[in-house]
């Protein structure tokens, strides 16, 4: 039997939980599953599941209180006859979750990369959003989670059964992220050094990610003076695009960081950029289980990243990366400081990372468990509709 599979997320920007998406969508058996997607249907998307029979539609979920795109939900599922439907993101949790009750839908999954506690809105609009994700939990068939502190959350703190909860890693196709063991070699390879006219032997700094306060990139910045006064023709990058762009360029200009910080808005090629850089800086105060940490160690590239919950539960502090806490500037410059002078242990880091990925998060193994859930959803919906 062939089942119809709805994906239904917002697509606001294209991050973690959105490449998780495409992973899965192009990778599921097309003779077991119909695909279709709810969304914004931007153009780095439609690239990136082209060629892969998907049937796309634009659903327009910006805003939290639109009772059309539930309409519009409920017509489509109704129209397709929609077995399953897998929503992420939670405006589009809510949506997809009152669409689905209206629809009758058999399956509903969810999957949750993100609290809802971690929106960055004033008091009373994050009361409604909880109220509201807390009401359509209980129309939920499964909740996938992408770490164990996410797990807990959901089980102890939001009281949902732990049968209903499924964690499953973030997964990377490790195949594509090819560590270059002549660590030498891997600047020579590296296009994004000749982009923007540097030698082989400038310190290249990088973060990576949607430009947000859940990512800590204001840190970063101030991190940078104190890099600078030991390596004076050092470079940094801020990777991506978002609503705290002019914010934290003006906080650049303000410190004087105008030639030595560059912005580079939102690029597809992370490999490369990866390959490029000498360390890689996640300063986040608060994630799920971020796919950039993944791709940063699948490419070997030594990593500082703040000790929260998400990252603690990947990397292993001077095994993987180096651990230092959250919103303190000073550690932060002086973990980026000790890979930069130590290259061979930065090198090692990045070598034992890498097989840490090649071992626990590779992403055939992510479909599949995901697939997996599917199919016990589908079957206990079969059980109950026999008896």
């Amino acid at each position: 039997m062939r089942y119809n599979l709805l994906y239904v997320f917002d697509n606001l920007e294209f991050g973690g939980g959105e490449r998780g998406f495409v992973q899965i969508i192009n990778s599921l058996n097309r003779t077991r599953y119909k695909i279709m997607v709810a969304c914004l249907p931007t153009e780095v998307f439609i690239e990136k599941v082209k060629g892969n029979e998907v049937q796309i539609n634009s659903v327009d979920m910006r805003n939290r209180f639109n009772p059309m795109a539930i309409l519009r939900l409920v017509n489509l599922m109704k129209r397709e006859d929609v077995d399953i439907v897998h929503s992420q993101g939670v405006r589009a949790d809510f949506f997809a979750r009152m669409a689905a009750k209206l629809a009758r839908v058999p399956v509903v999954v969810s999957t949750v990369q993100m609290p809802v506690e971690g929106f960055n809105v004033n008091t009373i609009k994050k009361l409604i959003y909880t109220a509201l994700n807390r009401f359509s939990e209980h129309f939920v068939d499964g909740f996938i989670v992408v770490s164990d502190a996410l797990e807990k959350m959901m089980i102890e703190k939001q009281r949902i059964e732990s049968q209903r909860v499924v964690k499953i890693y973030n997964g990377i196709e490790i195949d594509e992220y090819r560590m270059d063991y002549d660590k030498e070699a891997i600047h020579v390879k590296s296009s994004l050094r000749e982009e923007m006219g540097l030698k082989k032997d400038i310190p290249i700094i990088g973060v990576i990610g949607r430009l947000v306060w859940q990512k800590g990139f204001e840190y970063f910045i101030e991190a940078i003076p104190g890099l600078l006064k030991k390596f004076k023709d050092a470079r940094f990058l801020i990777v991506g695009e978002g609503k705290l762009e002019e914010e934290l360029k003006l906080k650049s200009k303000r410190l004087g960081l105008e030639d030595k910080l560059i912005f580079t808005g939102f690029r597809s090629d992370i490999k490369e950029v990866l390959a490029s850089i000498d360390v890689f800086v996640m300063p986040s105060l608060l994630e799920g289980l971020p796919m950039t940490l993944l791709e940063a160690m699948a490419m070997g590239t030594p990593i500082v990243a703040t000790d929260i919950d998400g990252i603690t539960e990947v990397l292993d502090n001077g095994k993987t990366g180096l651990l230092v806490p959250p919103k303190d500037t000073k550690a932060l410059t002086d973990a980026i400081t000790y890979l930069l002078v130590h290259s061979d242990k930065a090198y090692q880091i990045g070598l034992t990372a890498r097989k840490v990925v090649e071992e626990r998060f590779r992403v055939d193994v992510m479909v599949q468990k995901v697939e997996e859930v599917y199919e016990e959803l589908l079957r206990q919906n079969c059980d109950q509709v026999n008896d």
